[in-house]
């Protein structure tokens, strides 16, 4: 059995989301507070059936319980008030097909006659109990009393409870209540948590691992155990049994030995002579208080778990767990029919290669289980990781990658979005396969960031920085922005990504302007000046600025004239923006690359102050073909030696314009620190 969606309402940020599940492994990525942990909170708050508070409804819902007050004072029927109470709710879409000859405790949750449907949907929710609308708004009389949501905090742990339904998906109307134990029985929900205390130097070295080995012994002790697992547990017991029976004859005498006759103190009731002493032990406490991890060097030597990495403790604590989780999936008395398993940051001090690692092999331990340990008989495991790591998102399925994204000002919500379901279509998979590739190989952090730049390459990457510090009106040093090398001929097979991440992106690019000659092979574009040019090469101007003809074919607009002429609506598009040369207001003239635009707006620089208009042009753009080979060079003199000059029109507009969203205030990166 698969979980194929989710649904959530009214918990926290996701006020109104659904998720889909991959069958094997979904990757959560996003920015900060973008509601990735309030999933994983919401699974362990039903799973663990722990109750909920005021503030951890959406805020969104808060009018409704003003809404409900008034229907129960006017006397509405107790249908219409629980339509307007708010309650926090999970729905599950399931799929069976694998058990679809093996019910079990899914039977509970299929209420449909319609034997070719292999879905149910499952509704858990925390709500108002029944028959308790009046007790819950017993003595208020005024939705607007100041200490109104007081009393509701006060009586949501009162008379809010947990209900879990059956639906059938042909008929909504067709519902069922079952035990809460029956969603317990049928689904498993386990958490590795981000914050693992492998770091924290107060805590034992043998705390950590020795509560996963004490919870590995209790499971294999279960009568529901398998066999070879009740088996090493009893070898165990065995051993310790022989232990105490030494303990019991030999240690005990002469600990007894050790301790004074209370006889000697002459008080009466203290000279009891069957005064003895019994020292106990037993496997699972051996086991989690006295067990070390160690590792075996050279010359027999063996260190302890501490003088390892953390980055190698963390991993090794993770694959415990998913053993330990693995083993308490085979000893429950009913088996599962799913197993979710949310793992928090797993990139937490592991170096890069290790986390891509971990991400391409996660599934292949599970089918390891399944084969080596399960009889081959498959563990019907789904995995759920929340990560900021940029190794991890980029390294993961294309497909298995939800992002978080929060929008709203007053009323914030999270939407998830699935890049599966975005670039599924036909048009789209040149466009897929490239982004894919190109983040696994850059390990760009767009996934993360809260505005991008989109550049040519490593001369406006290396000088990016000092624009954004020159630019003192724009307040982007406090804000998250991700720089991405692309250049103009390939920037196009971002836009579409850039749109499903709603990321305000602005796109730095060359004019790349050319005219024709005519050559003995036919007609060729060559490189030339802007005031002589007749085409833009560029592929990521030419894409931007295409259009539909009037029998909506495609056409790209590659006429120079026009694509100079173009105003600034012309350049957005939703979050996105295109900035490429410009003429220099004083200058009079237009650059054809980033070299020439810089090379024209500071003429004293290169000793051509006195020239402007065409003549500039002219010069500027040979003064740039000595750099075509030395743009690395070119960049760090002006980002590191020189300092007093200033930045070409087309980028500071672009600047300007990508910082104007002053609510927008979060982490710089490295690359405009």
């Amino acid at each position: 059995m698969k979980i194929e969606k989710v649904e959530i309402n009214n918990f926290r940020l996701l006020k109104n989301t659904s998720l889909s599940l991959q069958e094997k492994t979904t990757v959560i990525v996003g920015r900060n507070n973008s509601g990735k942990t309030s999933l994983t909170e919401i699974f362990r708050r039903f799973s663990k059936r722990d109750r909920f508070k005021l503030e951890d409804f959406s805020l969104s819902s808060f009018p409704d319980f003003s809404r409900a007050l008034k229907a129960n004072l006017a006397q509405e029927k107790d249908s219409a008030i629980r339509e307007i109470l708010p309650s926090i709710d999970i729905i599950l879409i399931v799929n069976y097909l694998e058990n679809k000859d093996d019910y079990g405790v899914l039977s509970n949750f299929i209420i449909d006659l319609d034997e070719n449907l292999t879905n149910t949907q499952i509704k858990i929710s925390y709500r108002l109990q029944d028959g308790k609308i009046d007790s819950f708004f017993s003595g208020m009389t005024d939705e607007k009393a100041p200490d109104f949501f007081d009393i509701i905090r006060e009586r949501i742990p009162m008379y809010y409870d947990f209900e879990v339904i059956a639906i059938d998906l042909k008929d909504p109307d067709n519902t069922a209540k079952t035990e809460f134990e029956n969603y317990k029985r049928l689904i498993r929900t386990d958490f590795i948590n981000a914050q693992r205390w492998l770091d924290d130097e107060t805590i034992k070295e043998n705390d950590v691992l020795g509560k996963v080995l004490s919870s590995i012994f209790s499971n294999a002790s279960k009568e529901s155990a398998p066999e070879e697992m009740q088996k090493k547990s009893k070898e165990l017991d065995e051993v310790v049994k022989q232990i105490q029976t030494t303990v019991d004859s030999d240690f005990n005498t002469k600990v007894k030995a050790l301790i004074p006759a209370l006889n000697i103190m002459g008080y009466p009731g203290l000279s009891d002579p069957n005064f003895t002493t019994k020292t106990s032990f037993d496997a699972k406490t051996i086991i989690e208080k006295n067990t070390k991890l160690l590792y075996e060097k050279a010359h027999g030597i063996t260190l302890p778990e501490t003088y390892n990495g953390l980055g190698s403790r963390n991993l090794i604590f993770i694959l415990f767990h998913l053993f330990d989780y693995f083993r308490q999936f085979q000893s429950d008395e009913i088996q599962p029919k799913n197993h979710v398993i949310f793992i928090e940051e797993p990139e937490a001090h592991l170096h890069p290669q290790m986390q891509e690692v971990f991400i391409r092999k996660l599934y292949e331990i599970a089918d390891t289980f399944s084969t080596q340990l399960n009889g081959g008989k498959k563990w019907p495991v789904q995995f759920i990781v929340t990560s900021h790591s940029t190794h991890i998102a980029n390294e993961a399925e294309f497909d298995s990658i939800r992002y978080f994204l929060t929008k709203g000002t007053e009323d914030l919500q999270t939407y998830i979005k699935d890049l599966n379901e975005e670039f599924s279509k036909p048009d789209n998979e040149k466009d897929k396969n490239f982004i894919h590739k190109y983040l696994t190989l850059t390990k760009c952090d767009l996934f993360f960031a809260d505005k991008a730049i989109l550049i040519e390459g490593p001369t406006e990457r290396i000088l990016m920085p000092e624009f954004i510090k020159k630019l003192t009106t724009a307040n982007l040093n406090s804000q998250f922005i991700s720089t991405v090398e692309i250049g103009g001929a390939y920037a196009h097979h971002f836009y579409k990504f850039l749109d499903f991440l709603e990321l305000k992106t602005l796109i730095i690019t060359d004019l790349d302007s050319t005219k024709h000659k005519q050559t003995d092979k036919g007609i060729k574009y060559e490189a030339c000046q802007v005031s002589a040019g007749e085409k833009s090469s560029n592929t990521g101007i030419i894409k931007w600025f295409s259009y539909k003809d009037d029998e909506g074919n495609d056409k790209e607009n590659v006429d120079l004239s026009e694509i100079r002429t173009k105003v600034l609506e012309d350049k957005i598009q939703g979050t996105r923006r295109i900035a490429y040369q410009i003429d220099e207001e004083v200058r009079e003239c237009c650059g054809r690359s980033f070299e020439d635009a810089f090379i024209i707006t500071n003429p004293t620089l290169f000793g051509i102050a006195e020239t402007k208009g065409k003549a500039l042009e002219a010069k500027a753009f040979e003064e740039a073909k000595k750099y075509t080979s030395k743009k690395t060079d070119f960049a760090i003199k002006y980002a590191y030696v020189e300092s007093k000059w200033e930045i070409p029109l087309y980028i500071k507009e672009g600047l300007t314009w990508l910082s104007e969203n002053e609510s927008d205030k979060v982490l710089s990166t490295d690359v405009i620190k």
